[in-house]
């Protein structure tokens, strides 16, 4: 098919030549030479998992963590309960998910395991791996992230690379995981490709959180309503 165009004015006056062989629309979309568009709406919306806040899942599209993604949190110091803001996800994957298998990889503390097992964390699923270099920490990571066993993986460093970061995130994809990468707060103005990134500092009592960047969603503060 030959498709020539001539503007007129405002207007596009569009003429068209058939090959003789062809007399139908539906011809024309059984030809194997014509490119059909599918229906972006048809695919299934990736599940997300409640942060336990309504007024930070409003924020986020879907209402919730993203799955099949790598989440950046940004931070300066070590225990403002960044980890309190995923344990309800972290809860919730567990119970629904296909992969109940948690990995925490290189935390600054040891987890305190009976807080965790009363929170609901089912303890015999979590694994914490203690990498002795970075490039270790990232490669469990990804490994984790990758395996399709895992519902989350949460992993914690200094500094790494923005190739690195995309290895993070297409394993995350791959494995259909909620990554969580935490890491200083002087990364905040270099690109990222992770779909989420959270600025998190303390403020009191309270955790100040401030959305960096959310694809699909809307960033700027957020006023959390969990205790």
């Amino acid at each position: 098919m030959i498709i020539e165009g001539v503007v007129v004015g405002c207007f596009v006056a569009v003429k068209t030549w058939m090959p003789r062989d062809i007399s139908s629309l539906a011809d024309i979309i059984a030809d194997a030479r014509v490119w059909k568009l599918k229906d972006a709406s048809a695919a299934p919306p990736r599940p997300v998992w409640s942060t336990g806040s309504n007024s930070l899942d409003a924020r986020l599209p879907g209402g919730g963590w993203p799955t099949a993604s790598l989440v950046e949190v940004l931070q300066d110091d070590i225990g403002l309960g960044e980890v309190q803001l995923f344990l309800p996800a972290l809860v919730e994957c567990q119970r629904r998910g296909a992969s109940p298998w948690l990995v925490w990889i290189a935390p600054p503390h040891e987890p305190y395991a009976p807080a965790l097992a009363q929170q609901g964390i089912e303890l015999g699923r979590l694994l914490v791996v203690r990498p002795t270099t970075a490039m270790e920490a990232l490669w469990a990571a990804e490994q984790a992230l990758s395996s399709g066993g895992c519902a989350a993986v949460l992993l914690w460093l200094k500094g790494t690379d923005n190739r690195w970061l995309r290895r993070l995130k297409l394993a995350a994809e791959k494995g259909r995981a909620l990554g969580v990468l935490f890491r200083p707060e002087r990364h905040r103005f270099e690109s990222s490709p992770a779909s989420l990134r959270l600025l998190v500092k303390q403020s009191g009592y309270r955790i100040d959180l401030e959305l960096l960047k959310v694809q699909g969603g809307r960033p700027g503060r957020v006023e959390l309503d969990v205790p």
